[in-house]
């Protein structure tokens, strides 16, 4: 049974809607909990939340929080003697798509782990990471849908520059991305052999592909990741000096 709170009451609304049990209390919901509890609110919203949870004594679940660059010991400071796990999920996780990386607190047990893995690989598919590459995975997968969502309308840009109706450009470039990921998960190949299968020599693709490599292609994605890894790190406190001389971002 899902329980859950939220001082938005369209945001309750919606959750009744789906069956679950709703309330404004966070007290609550610490309450009812048997196995997990999600804390998935924004980074500046944390602690207030953490505040709840660290006051409800009796709750024995493990805390999950998807909170952008705050950090473990940020929340165990929070919340003494509760066992916390840290995830990055991101919004594919809504049709079952997600990329999700974890990090376990320093009371987190081994059933702990295979609870929270099995809660997120029954929406995509998880890894476990050392916290420190957290960052890193906020910055490739957690920001990266918005990355994704740009190349596709780009696509779909360049359909409709050259003729295509915009229903149909989107549909393409959407299915285009999705098939090229499938075939990088089912093939195991480098993205970069699955590339060079496709470029035949003086062909329409290299034709193309040298036009993205004009334009910076790879090195304004490889920037984005950077810069979204480094935001994440500034979100949880990391001082400018420390992100640059320690990680070079």
């Amino acid at each position: 049974q899902i329980q859950c709170s939220d001082p938005y009451p369209p945001a309750r609304e919606a959750a009744s809607k789906k069956g679950y049990n709703v309330s404004e209390s966070n007290s609550i919901v610490c309450t009812n909990a048997k196995d997990a509890v999600f804390l998935a609110v924004k980074p500046n919203c944390v602690m207030s939340a953490c505040k709840d949870i660290a006051e409800a004594e009796q709750l024995d679940a493990v805390i999950v929080s998807i909170a952008a660059g705050v950090t473990l010991e940020a929340l165990e400071n929070a919340m003494p003697g509760k066992r916390i796990v840290r995830v990055m999920p991101n919004t594919p996780c809504l049709v079952g798509e997600a990329a999700s990386g974890f990090s376990l607190g320093t009371l987190a047990t081994n059933e702990d782990r295979k609870l929270v893995k099995k809660l997120l690989d029954a929406v995509g598919v998880s890894v476990e990471v050392p916290e420190n590459l957290l960052n890193a995975v906020t910055g490739l997968s957690g920001s990266g849908p918005a990355y994704v969502f740009q190349f596709i309308e780009a696509l779909s840009d360049g359909g409709v520059r050259a003729g295509l109706p915009r229903q149909v450009a989107t549909m393409l470039a959407a299915q285009t991305v999705k098939g090229a990921a499938e075939m990088v998960l089912n093939t195991g190949k480098h993205p970069g052999e699955l590339k060079d299968g496709v470029t035949s020599p003086g062909g329409t693709t290299i034709a193309g592909v040298e036009a993205l490599e004009k334009g910076g292609f790879r090195a304004s994605t490889i920037s984005a990741v950077t810069a979204a890894t480094k935001r994440s790190m500034q979100l949880g406190g990391v001082p400018d000096e420390e992100i640059s001389n320690r990680y070079g971002l």
